[in-house]
Parts: C-alpha cells; structure tokens; sequence
C-alpha cells in the first residue's frame, strides 16, 4: 500500500469509528442538543462524498457536511505523539495522533 493510500485508510477508519484519535467539538457544536449533535456526528462517520475539489491529496481529511441547514466542516490534522508538534509521518500511528475537528462552517 502507497502511503497517500496508508494515510486515507488510517483517517477513513479514525472518521468512521472516532477510535484511534481525539475528536474535538467547537462550541457551536457542542452547544447543538444532543438528538442533532448525534445525527451530525453520524452524517460525518458516514461521509464518503470525496472528490478532487474536497479531497486533492487523496487523504480523505476534510469533509463537509449539511445538518438542518447549516454547513459544517470535519477536519483531521496530523500530530506527533506528544501533541507539541505536527507528526512526521502521518501514515505511521506509531508516531501519530489524529485529530479530527467538527466546526460548524462559519466558525472555520
């Protein structure tokens, strides 16, 4: 497996399971009741609208999403494993941490 392949195997199995990183919440997020938090949270683990205008690296590290008429934005960034840093190797998560971030559009 090349690694721009390695890579969007890792973020695809982090988006679909939130295992495997840390998942952050913006406030605007976070303050959605719990019923729409859920829903939003399963329309970005079911994401798989990637196309050459969302996806141009091939990483599937971006998605974006519509949720009772908002637009929101889920984005996984790459980390060394003590967090101070961006990783080396990001298709090694050995020496990763996966952060995937879910913002409300406006709030990017």
């Amino acid at each position: 497996m090349d690694r721009t392949a390695r890579i969007r195997a890792l973020n695809d199995a982090f988006r679909q399971t939130f295992s495997g990183g840390k998942v952050m919440l913006t406030q605007g997020v976070d303050a959605l009741p719990g019923d729409a938090k859920a829903a939003l949270l399963a329309k970005v683990r079911t994401f798989d609208g990637f196309d050459a205008g969302n996806d141009p690296h091939g990483e599937h590290d971006f998605v974006s999403v519509e949720h009772g008429g908002t637009k929101y934005f889920g984005k996984i960034d790459y980390y060394a494993s003590d967090m101070a840093h961006g990783s080396e190797d990001p298709a090694d998560p050995a020496q990763t941490v996966r952060v995937l971030t879910i913002m409300r559009a406006d709030e990017y």
